[in-house]
Order: C-alpha cells, then sequence, then structure tokens
C-alpha cells in the first residue's frame, strides 16, 4: 500500500489531524504517509472481500446437526485433522492452509515480540478497551456487525474480558506455534467472525452499499491494527520504551496473527511504516463514527463503572474514577473531536493524572534499560501479572475458551 507517486496526496482524516495520533505523525512517523486517491480505491475494493476457506467451513458446519461441525473443529485443532476419520473437505482446506506456515514468519522474532509485550503486564490492557476497542466504534460500517448480533450492548463486560483473555493468549511466548493456545483461539475467533458474517448475510435489512460486505477485510486488518500499531503506540504513551527491534517484533507476531485470521497478504503490513500507512487510510475510509459508535461507547463506560457495583459509597468513587481514567486514556489519543462525539466524559484532573502517571513509567522505563537483568525481570513479572487476571476472569465470568456462544450467532435486530 505504500507511495506510488502517480497521484496527489490527499488530506489527513479527523484521526491524524488532533490528539495522540497528530503527536505520532508529527514526531514518531518515517516520512509522508498519506495517500493519493488511487491506493484509497485499492484498499476500498477489500472492503467486498471475505474469507472464502471460513465461509465453506461454517456452511458446511449449519448443514450437520448442531454442535456436530464445531466438535470435529476442536478434534481437529487438539489432534490435527489426520486423526480424524473421514473429515469434511472444507474442514481439510481451512485447516491444511493454516498449518501452510508463510515463509515470512519468524517464530525466534515472534517469541521476542511476545516477551515485550508480557513485559508491559496489566498496564497493556489499558490501550487494549481504551485505544483499541474504543478506537474501533469510531469504524460504524464495522459495528454494524457488532450490533446486527442483538447482545453487544448487553455483555459489553464480557466482551471486554473475552478480548483481553484471547489477547493474552496470543501473546504468550510460545502460544502461536502450531497446536498452541494462541494458535487455536486466533483460528477460533477466525470461525467466529465467519459465523457472524453469515448471519449477517441472511439479514434481509443489511445495506451492502452502506456498510459493505459484513466482517470484509479491511475490517478485519482495521482489527488488526488496533491490537499491534495502536497498542504499541498506546504503550508508549503511557511511558513504556521499546528498542526498535522490540517494536518490529511485536509488529512481526500480529502479522501471523492477522495471516491466521484469514487477512488478505496486501493488509498484512511487513514494517512499521507499512503499518503507519495502512492506519492512515483506514482512519480516511473507515473511522467515520455514528451514532451506533456511541451506544457502543456507552457499553464500553458502563463496563468501566461496574468495577464498583455492590460496594456502597466506596464503589461509586470506584466507578466515578474508572470512567473517568479510562476516558481519559481514550481522549488523550482519539483526539477531542472523536471523544466529544463518543461522548466520553472530559475531565482535565484525570487528563493530568494519566500523563502524570506515563511521565513516572517513562522514567521508570529509562532506568529499567540500563539495569542488568531488570528486562528480564519484568518480563517475569508481566507474565505473573497476566496469568493471575487470567484466573480472576476465569472464576468471575466462566470464560469457554472455545467461543462456543459467539458460534451460535444469529442475525439480530435491525441495527
Amino acid at each position: 500500500m505504500g507511495d506510488t507517486g502517480t497521484g496527489e496526496r490527499l488530506p489527513d482524516p479527523e484521526l491524524f489531524r488532533q490528539g495522540g495520533f497528530r503527536l505520532a505523525a508529527r514526531f514518531f512517523v518515517p516520512g509522508d504517509i498519506r495517500a493519493d486517491e488511487h491506493q484509497l480505491r485499492r484498499l476500498r475494493e477489500f472492503a467486498q472481500a471475505e474469507d472464502p476457506l471460513a465461509d465453506d467451513l461454517v456452511a458446511m458446519m449449519r448443514r450437520l446437526p448442531p454442535g456436530t461441525g464445531r466438535e470435529l473443529f476442536e478434534q481437529a485443532l487438539a489432534g490435527g485433522v489426520d486423526a480424524l476419520a473421514d473429515p469434511p473437505p472444507e474442514l481439510v482446506a481451512f485447516l491444511r492452509s493454516a498449518e501452510a506456515t508463510p515463509y515470512w514468519a519468524d517464530f525466534a522474532r515472534i517469541d521476542r515480540g511476545a516477551r515485550a509485550i508480557t513485559r508491559t503486564g496489566l498496564l497493556g490492557l489499558f490501550p487494549l478497551g481504551d485505544m483499541s476497542l474504543m478506537g474501533g466504534y469510531l469504524a460504524s460500517r464495522a459495528t454494524k456487525s457488532l450490533i446486527g448480533t442483538g447482545a453487544i450492548e448487553r455483555t459489553a463486560s464480557r466482551r471486554l474480558v473475552e478480548t483481553a483473555a484471547w489477547w493474552i493468549d496470543v501473546t504468550t511466548e510460545g502460544a502461536l506455534r502450531r497446536g498452541g493456545p494462541g494458535y487455536a483461539s486466533a483460528l477460533r475467533v477466525r470461525l467466529v467472525h465467519a459465523h457472524v458474517r453469515a448471519a449477517m448475510n441472511q439479514r434481509p435489512d443489511w445495506d451492502y452499499a452502506a456498510w459493505d460486505r459484513p466482517v470484509n477485510q479491511v475490517q478485519t486488518a482495521g482489527t488488526l491494527l488496533l491490537f499491534s500499531l495502536v497498542f504499541v503506540y498506546g504503550t508508549q504513551l503511557l511511558g513504556i520504551r521499546y528498542t526498535e527491534r522490540e517494536r518490529a517484533d511485536i509488529l512481526h507476531l500480529w502479522r501471523y496473527v492477522g495471516w491466521l485470521l484469514g487477512v488478505a497478504d496486501p493488509l498484512l503490513p511487513a514494517t512499521e511504516e507499512d503499518a503507519w500507512r495502512l492506519l492512515w487510510l483506514l482512519a480516511s475510509t473507515e473511522f467515520i463514527p455514528d451514532d451506533d459508535s456511541k451506544r457502543l461507547a456507552a457499553a464500553l463506560l458502563e463496563s468501566h463503572a461496574a468495577i464498583g457495583a455492590g460496594r456502597g459509597a466506596v464503589g461509586r468513587v470506584l466507578s466515578h474514577l474508572s470512567v473517568r481514567v479510562h476516558s481519559s486514556i481514550s481522549r488523550l489519543v482519539l483526539g477531542k473531536s472523536n471523544a466529544d462525539f463518543l461522548e466520553l466524559p472530559n475531565d482535565p484532573v484525570a487528563q493530568g493524572a494519566v500523563l502524570a502517571v506515563a511521565a513516572l513509567n517513562f522514567g521508570a522505563e529509562t532506568v529499567r534499560r540500563w539495569i542488568p537483568g531488570a528486562t528480564g525481570l519484568q518480563q517475569r513479572l508481566g507474565g505473573v501479572g497476566r496469568r493471575r487476571y487470567l484466573a480472576q476472569l476465569g472464576k468471575v465470568f466462566e470464560l469457554d475458551p472455545t467461543y462456543a456462544a459467539h458460534m451460535r450467532t444469529t442475525p439480530g435486530a435491525a441495527a
């Protein structure tokens, strides 16, 4: 998606005109990443592309008795497709494609990227919710599938913790190797996307002209960037420091996750500059919020407020602080116009506190880089924190790692 030099560069989209991304474009992004009209049109072609291998597998699963196809899928994930006596051809094609590791995948780099992410510990969860999920709600066409399932507003807290659990699965060292928990989680989510797509394609009110194909290639690539590039940049804004190699390795990890998720090769950034260029294009064409964006943002804020539920006066204070802190992080990154549109609370005191904590983190990170063994210790502590968090989530929410409920998606009410 690089610069072809064949047309006049387009003006910056709203996301890059203010807030954290304006800062990034000015000081952190290499060169001029603006695209021309030809590149924009090329990207938009992918909005009509889906995922044929996953879609064929879901169609096959829906022809079988309820639960049979998913059971075959899980058996093949656990023991390999050759372990099945007579596997359906759609399942064979899907898993053989996933097993055909791309030539560029370097698992030493993927493991280094996982270690760098793990080092952020629970701090890494803040960009996940406040930048990746909240930022994703700006993409109004992508939100139509979330709204269309009919349950997202009622289950915002569960979606947040399921996303966090999935993120930890795929960013744990060694987990993305074939048969590992991250590898399996990535393929399960790819299948969930196909189930949602099939359900949305059955809706008589789906507006293809306005909303494109449901859960299309552009939207999946956008989700990938929110978890990769936006995560890296967001944690940097919160004071985390990475080496250039660490940033490249994190993006390499997510390039492979994107490949497992079925993202088309032209939409898998190979470098940090590629990722910024693609994010710029997505911001220009996809990050156009509407009323559904507001509904989802409000549901996410309610999930942050739930931390104080049932704790009396102390709980009300916790709820207030939680909403203000999370909103402040979103505001600092997404910019005033986007945050105002999403109706995020504007609290200068909380924003100042977030910046002060970021400065403290930056100082501590600077010291870490100079102390022998400190980086390894931080990685171990981050890993312990993530494992404890997952264990706690499992007790509170009874998480299902197979996402069986999401694979029973049916069309919801009109969006």
